[in-house]
């Protein structure tokens, strides 16, 4: 049995260096992407299932007695972003002069924080309780908020209605956390935390096979739109840095660590549920931007540690 766990031992344990490699696996690989394509929606309930297995229930009733920051980061996270950029990009004539790319910004605005935000912003030595707390809270209210805010938006010109939207989204979150609860009674938290290594390799195996077909597309549109690849690449970039420090900005009064903390969340949005959620029925263009924000989310972990890093070895070398 252990021979069999030694290879996702290994994978696990080389954490944010197998993620970035993973967007640049994905890249290489479109026949696995054609090949999963259809299977977005089961391949996101897996990796929900994966980050649900690991709250710690108590840890989340513990830092409850905290309730107006996690309000207010929690509506920043679902209303305040999608509302802000989504005005913006009004404002700025996105929508009238690139309706197919703006489809796509409008699902990565309204989309929650990836589940992975916690580890990451543990990466950095802050403390992840009030990012998992608000992580769970936002991505409960995703099947109300994410279909309000697309037909807002983008009304008639989304590929399915906000109603279907919406259930699309509970059904997925509900098999989720059923079949996360199921792990949890059978394996129990020993066995899980016993065994972290080996989730997380199957927690990189998993998430390979998502960006694999959303990263189909990517590079045959590189080759024959360079410039349109480029200045999408760039966006992305942008949007990413923009989340993370109109976060800090907004939440610096609650605390430098906590600040940052939310900064980090907010920046990694979980756009993954939300194709799966339509069944990847949205315009090339969207699915061009879905691919180029792939990389600041899959690099930014290796960045993250690598900063965390140099921080710890500064702290060393002044005390």
């Amino acid at each position: 049995m252990r021979i069999l766990l030694a290879p996702l031992n290994w994978l696990g344990r080389q954490g944010t260096n197998a993620v970035a490699i993973v967007v640049f696996l994905a890249v290489l690989t479109p026949q696995v992407g054609a090949a999963m394509k259809d299977y977005l929606a089961e391949i996101v309930i897996a990796l929900l299932c994966l980050a649900f297995i690991r709250v710690d229930i108590a840890v989340l009733r513990q830092h409850l007695s905290r309730p107006h920051i996690v309000i207010a980061a929690t509506a920043w996270t679902v209303i305040g972003i999608p509302s802000l950029f989504g005005g913006a990009c009004i404002l700025f004539g996105i929508r009238d002069s690139a309706p197919d790319l703006f489809t796509g910004l409008v699902m990565q605005f309204s989309a929650s924080p990836m589940m992975a935000a916690p580890a990451l912003v543990m990466l950095m030595g802050l403390d992840a309780t009030l990012v998992l707390i608000v992580l769970v809270a936002s991505t409960a209210l995703i099947p109300v908020t994410a279909p309000f805010f697309a037909w807002l938006f983008v009304g008639a010109e989304l590929s399915v209605s906000p109603m279907v939207l919406g259930l699309k989204l509970l059904t997925i979150l509900g098999s989720a956390i059923i079949v996360s609860v199921i792990v949890r009674r059978v394996a129990g938290m020993a066995g899980i935390r016993r065994y972290r290594a080996e989730i997380d390799g199957i927690n990189i195996i998993v998430l390979y096979i998502f960006a694999a077909p959303v990263m189909q597309r990517f590079l045959p549109a590189l080759l024959h739109e360079p410039l349109t690849v480029l200045w999408v690449m760039l966006l992305a970039l942008a949007l990413f840095a923009a989340y993370y420090i109109v976060t800090v900005l907004l939440f610096i009064r609650a605390g430098r660590d906590q600040a940052l903390a939310l900064g980090i969340m907010t920046s990694l949005r979980n756009l993954g549920l939300l194709i799966a959620a339509t069944g990847g029925a949205v315009p090339e263009l969207s699915w061009i931007y879905f691919a180029a924000s792939q990389f600041p989310i899959h690099l930014a972990p290796a960045l993250l540690k690598w900063l965390a890093t140099r921080k710890g070895a500064a702290r060393a070398g002044n005390s």
